[in-house]
Order: structure tokens, then sequence, then C-alpha cells
């Protein structure tokens, strides 16, 4: 039996070279939960596969899926791997509103929530980042529902200067993001994940790399 995460560490690092380990460190220290997605109904997976690979690639770690009337699935093709690097809440049909168990949920945590709507009153730069975020992002064509937006904290936008009303998904989640996490990484706020957090993540890491990595613990540890 592994008796700490530690433990499985060293030995599956046996496994891994050098430069792959030093990957690994490098980008956990630029991980965070400071900020989150919600992605509510999206039924295009093109577009939310898009939305995953900008938030693994911006340092986002959780993302948020709401299933009320469409289920999502990754697209390989659009995603790149991102997923296995993510950590996936999904929310599906229960016989009632997903997103007020979601945000609930969020709020309970420490979470300061917001709407990412063309409607907004503040600009999305103008987002007061000291406490956590999530911000949520509902279908192309609908925008959020009723319920999600009544449980908002806060509606923003994205500043516009042509005709169109709006970006599509995966443009405007990736604005938002990179638009905020840059403003948290140039502030003296501390947003970077736990010492405890960032070994789960190691371990699980660890574990999508190493083959039959989990038979090997087996064997190692029994």
């Amino acid at each position: 039996m592994v008796t700490s995460s530690v433990e499985a560490i060293e030995f599956l690092g046996q496994f891994m070279t050098d430069r792959r380990k030093s990957l690994i460190d490098q980008v956990l220290d630029n991980r965070t939960r400071h900020l989150t997605v919600v992605l509510e109904d999206v039924y295009k997976p093109q577009n939310a596969s898009a939305v995953l690979r900008t938030c693994e690639c911006q340092g986002i770690q959780d993302l948020h899926i709401i299933e009320n009337k469409h289920l999502y699935e990754v697209n390989p093709d659009v995603v790149k791997g991102a997923a296995k690097w993510l950590t996936l809440f999904k929310y599906p049909k229960s016989g009632k509103d997903n997103s007020i168990e979601c945000l609930n949920e969020l709020r309970n945590k420490g979470y300061h929530i917001v709407a990412a709507d063309p409607k907004g009153r503040k600009l999305v730069s103008e987002i007061d980042i000291e406490s956590k975020v999530a911000i949520v992002f509902g279908t192309e064509y609908h925008g959020l529902s009723d319920t999600a937006k009544n449980l908002c904290d806060e509606l923003v936008r994205i500043p516009m200067s042509g005709f169109t009303e709006s970006y599509n998904l995966s443009v405007s989640a990736a604005i938002c993001i990179e638009t905020l996490t840059s403003k948290f990484r140039n502030s003296s706020i501390n947003w970077k994940l736990s010492v405890e957090e960032k070994e789960v993540l190691k371990l699980e890491w660890y574990k999508n790399q190493v083959r039959d990595a989990e038979a090997l613990l087996m064997r190692q540890f029994g």
C-alpha cells in the first residue's frame, strides 16, 4: 500500500526523464485556481474544447461544465491533449437545474462569480481580482440562462469597437482569461497552488506520463 503521494512520485519519477520532470515542476509553479471557468450548456464541442485548450495554456487548472440540455464530449482534434492536464467538473442533468448546483458550490468555495455578457456594465478588465473569480460563459446563440445570470454577482463585458455584438465563445473566453490571468500574475496576490495541491496534481500527471503506472505502483507497494 502506498503510504504517501511523495513516495509514489519519487518511485514513478524513475521512469521519466529529468527534462520531463522539470517541465512538470515549471508548469505546476504557474498553475492557478484563483480563476476558474464555467461553461453552461455549450453544445458545439469544438468551441468548448477550444476553451479547454486556452485554459490549459493559460495555467487555469479547473473548468466546470454545466450540462442542463447538452452533454459535452471532448473534441480531440481541437483540445490537442489539453484535457488530461485539467481538472474537469461536470454537472450532468439530474432532474434539477445544474446551474444552481454549480454556481452555489463555487460561491461556497469563496469564488466571486461573474457572467460574461455583452450587456455587462463593467469591463472584464475592471473585475476585482483580490478574491477568487469564477467567470461563466453561455452558448453563442442564447447566451447564459436567466438562472445563471441571477446567480452571478455581476455581469461583465469585453470592449467592442465594431458593429458586431459579440465575439464567438472561444475568442471571448480567451480574451477574458488572458486579461484576468495577466492582471493577477502582475499583482502581489497569492494566486498559486498550495504545496498540497501541487503534490496531488504532480502524482496525477506522473501517472499520465508513465505507462501502466497503477500496475507499477501496485507491484512496488502492494
